[in-house]
């Protein structure tokens, strides 16, 4: 046992991946079997690890662990952003525009909404200063665009952390709902789907539903669920932020 744990931490980053892939096994085999799909597989996976990160306790969750502690590193700021990065250059401008002004107009009303409905929560429950409610704002809008944004302006932790929190829940929540409500709101084809993506924002909260629907509607909702993330990121610690400065 202690020569397979010297080789789990001297591996670390590998360690985190096949644990993260274990789990979407996990994820999508109970989606299948147990939702009949109505449930995405992301969805389940983002329910096991927060579990886990609450057994775990300690400061950073399972990351505590030593077999686990590539999971920090593998979950931190410089894959995500990398991530961010990988995933808008493979969008294609060309075809965003094909969507039309109401693809755009659902991109920056979705970004705005989010924002605002953020940010009025966290005035309500007590923030008051610009730094605060930018960052809660942003996480409203997607649970990446927060810790970004909070990074940028020098938010603390604790509202980083809630600025993810607040990304989840509307993840989870966007997964959930999508397959239940796309019939009664037209969400049955391509440009419906980009509109969807351009409202909603959240890339996996959005693929997820998209797939549980039609998994023909996914590229089309990811594509400006994409852009969302990447204007999110750039808006949320220049313009919304001086904005609230102003405000506050």
């Amino acid at each position: 046992m202690s020569i397979l744990e010297g080789i789990l931490i001297k591996n670390g980053l590998l360690t985190a991946f096949a644990l993260i892939g274990v789990t979407m096994l996990v994820s999508y085999w109970a989606s299948e079997k147990l939702t009949r799909g109505r449930l995405h597989g992301s969805a389940i996976a983002i329910l096991i690890g927060l579990l886990m990160a609450v057994l775990a306790g300690g400061k950073n969750g399972i990351s505590d662990i030593p077999m686990l502690s590539g999971v920090g590193l593998m979950g931190g700021a410089m894959l995500r952003d990398f991530a961010i990065v990988a995933t808008a250059f493979g969008v294609r401008l060309e075809e965003f525009i094909k969507s039309g002004v109401i693809g755009i107009v659902s991109l920056f009303l979705g970004l705005f909404v989010s924002f605002f409905a953020g940010g009025a929560v966290a005035f309500a429950f007590g923030y008051r200063d610009a730094v605060s409610i930018t960052t809660i704002g942003a996480g409203a809008a997607t649970y990446i665009v927060g810790p970004v944004t909070g990074g940028a302006i020098g938010a603390s932790s604790e509202v980083i952390a809630l600025s993810i929190a607040a990304g989840l829940v509307k993840a989870i929540a966007v997964m959930i709902a999508t397959p239940f409500l796309a019939k009664a709101i037209g969400l049955n084809n391509p440009r419906a789907a980009m509109i969807f993506g351009g409202l909603m924002g959240t890339n996996s909260g959005v693929m997820a539903g998209l797939a549980a629907t039609d998994p023909k509607l996914v590229p089309y909702g990811a594509m400006t669920a994409t852009f969302y993330t990447g204007l999110g990121c750039l808006l949320g610690p220049s313009v919304v932020f001086m904005i609230a400065r102003a405000l506050f």
